[in-house]
């Protein structure tokens, strides 16, 4: 493929946000650079769920079929490539790749997503995705009624315990340390018959990905078939900062309801700037973003 130089747009991440909004502008016949180095944070799910026609499939699958779909569409382009740096030129974008290769665009789309950081925990990182996991939303029908732990303390883990105890009657939460709960809230687990357990957690038992057993520091076990956990994330790439992007208190890229950060020519959609982590909420994101940027390109030049 003859890659150009200069597009109306370069969409940096080419998973389900980055091809959402690399398709809303192919239909409207804009020149789109997708810059993509394949490094979904679900590429170890096996399965994604809550995603209407896509209901089980694989996530590997759902981004591939998509790609082939946007790449039909002639004015997009797909790079498949490391975007290191950025420069903001005042009515253009300039990104160079790790290849060496710079590109130029009008408008840029930021859809990089973010790299979840593990818990120092033997086997933790096996399981993530597969039996340790996010969202009930995306994975709990899957273990219904199964006995199912939370890590996590506090409000979060007290908002995600009333979810899940919806999916079954055996839940445990994971503190690993002090609890950090009101009374209400004390008493609202005791009436569900929550179990809260204080121990550090060494080691998940696992066969491939798939928990068996919590092996704890002062030896005690519990056997579980899967673990809600929250863990902390960075992001894949420094170029929002480099371009002056502002976070809120989450990390998350700050953009107003159109995915529209606060540099103007600059949006973000996807998990780098969105709480709700599923496959179809960052479509729907990057539809939004796509179809914004067509907007302000189209109030430029009409």
């Amino acid at each position: 493929m003859n890659l150009s130089n200069s597009y109306d747009v370069i969409i940096v991440g080419g998973s389900y946000a980055g091809l959402s909004a690399a398709m809303a502008l192919g239909r409207s016949l804009r020149s789109v650079l997708i810059i993509d180095a394949n490094k979904p944070c679900n590429r170890q799910t096996p399965h994604s769920h809550n995603f209407i026609t896509q209901d089980g499939e694989a996530p590997h699958k759902i981004a591939q079929k998509a790609k082939e779909q946007v790449l039909k569409y002639d004015t997009v382009d797909f790079l498949n490539d490391t975007a290191l740096r950025g420069k903001n030129n005042g009515t253009s974008f300039t990104i160079l790749t790790k290849s060496g290769k710079t590109v130029e665009a009008r408008k840029l789309i930021l859809a990089t997503g973010i790299k979840d950081i593990m818990p120092n925990i033997e086997g933790f990182s096996e399981c993530w995705g597969i039996s340790a996991i996010h969202c009930p939303y995306c994975h709990g029908y899957e273990f219904r009624n199964e006995k199912t732990a939370i890590m996590a303390n506090g409000d979060h883990a007290f908002h995600i315990a009333s979810l899940v105890n919806n999916l079954t009657n055996e839940l445990s939460i994971y503190t690993q340390g002090e609890p950090d709960f009101t009374d209400d809230q004390l008493k609202k687990l005791s009436n569900n018959n929550i179990a809260i357990v204080t121990d550090t957690i060494k080691k998940l038992e696992h066969t491939n990905g798939s928990i068996e057993k919590v092996l704890f520091e002062n030896g005690s076990s519990q056997m579980v078939k899967a673990i809600y956990a929250a863990l902390p994330f960075e992001h894949h790439t420094q170029l929002p900062e480099m371009l002056g992007c502002t976070f809120d208190e989450g990390g998350f890229i700050k953009t107003d309801l159109f995915q529209k950060t606060q540099i103007p020519g600059i949006y973000a959609c996807g998990d780098i700037a969105q709480k709700m982590r599923s496959v179809s909420s960052a479509v729907a994101s990057g539809t939004v973003a796509g179809a914004m940027v067509n907007h302000e390109l189209t109030q430029e030049d009409f």
